[in-house]
């Protein structure tokens, strides 16, 4: 009964060791159960029904209003308090669900299924250019309640702004023109890049997708509200919203906007260190140039362990430059 358990979750999607850990069983014991010819569940439990037990009758008629027409699409969540409106009381909420697992029942029951969004696959850049993430973020403008919007393109691998726009709506028609435009800036050929982005209409727009798939650039989507799956351009505008020079007040014109998210990009291609890519700027790094400065980098600090040798009980610090880079990242982290 538990392998089987543990088997659905597994085929649903869930890993081994969560199921286990909701089961309250040990990954380890789940292997050795696995490993006998029986595969059976070998912990000992009670020889007689307690004396509570549901009887087979009225298991019976559980499943009977479960599978009901007025009541096939509900889960025992919903379906004991309105049995309980009906004035009828067949077992608790946590009895339902347990007569409703065994019989395999828990699953929607009615004709709908609900939608379901799988994450998205992983992305693997080895060098500049071969994917990039973008989104679009709200800047405040003069009049309350109204926006200015940035739409920023962001290389994966080198964490490089490639492209940006600022405009008074989203659009998906002026996203394909910025697309369009840092792809022959950037000299991108066809079938070279993947364009990550959310699922919002400026993105899965009819225009956009036309001009990707002229442009020969394969696009990728996040799941619905699940922001984690588009990382690096929600670290960017976080960056971006919490720079010291950020304006206190919205910014009265769109050419406002503009000149302070060009100094912006400015400092950040050129100037930042960032942490992600061992704190070379994002422009040094898409150039190549990341690997003759984190040379020189290994170069003092082996110099400074010969020169003291005393003061370094492991190896000096890691600048190897970081190879590849994975967004939305299946096993692990980046390497």
């Amino acid at each position: 009964m538990m392998l089987d358990l543990i088997a659905d979750a597994v085929r649903d999607g869930a890993t081994q060791a969560r199921a286990c850990e909701v089961l309250g069983l040990d990954a380890r014991t789940l292997q050795r159960w696995q490993k006998r010819p029986d595969g059976d569940d070998l912990r000992r439990g009670p020889k007689t029904p307690p004396a509570n037990a549901l009887s087979d009758e009225e298991q019976a008629r559980i499943v009977e209003l479960a599978t009901a027409p007025e009541f096939v699409g509900l889960s025992p969540h919903q379906l004991v308090p309105k049995l309980a409106d009906m004035s009828i009381f067949v077992g608790s909420e946590s009895s339902v669900y347990r007569v409703l697992r065994r019989r395999r029942l828990l699953k929607h029951r009615d004709r709908s299924k609900p939608r379901t969004h799988r994450r998205p696959r992983e992305l693997v850049a080895t060098g500049p250019n071969q994917v990039w993430a973008w989104d679009i973020t709200y800047l405040p403008a003069g009049v309350r309640g109204t926006f200015w919007y940035l739409y920023a393109i962001l290389d994966v691998w080198s964490r490089k702004v490639v492209g940006w726009a600022i405009h008074d709506i989203q659009s998906d028609e002026l996203a394909a023109a910025l697309i369009d435009e840092t792809c022959r800036r950037e000299g991108v050929a066809r079938e070279q890049l993947v364009l990550h982005a959310d699922n919002g209409a400026a993105m899965k727009g009819k225009t956009m997708l036309v001009k990707l798939e002229q442009l020969g650039v394969l696009p990728s989507f996040s799941r619905p509200r699940v922001s984690d799956d588009n990382p690096f351009p929600e670290a960017l505008f976080r960056t971006l919203k919490y720079r010291p020079s950020y304006p206190d007040k919205p910014f009265a014109l769109v050419e406002d906007a503009r000149r302070w998210v060009t100094v912006f990009v400015a400092w950040y291609n050129d100037d930042h260190q960032h942490s992600g890519i061992r704190f070379v700027t994002p422009s040094q790094r898409h150039g190549g140039h990341d690997i003759a400065i984190l040379a020189q980098r290994t170069e003092v600090y082996e110099a400074a362990r010969r020169r003291h040798p005393n003061r370094w009980s492991r190896g000096t610090r890691n600048w190897t430059p970081i190879s590849t880079v994975r967004l939305n990242p299946e096993h692990g982290l980046n390497n």
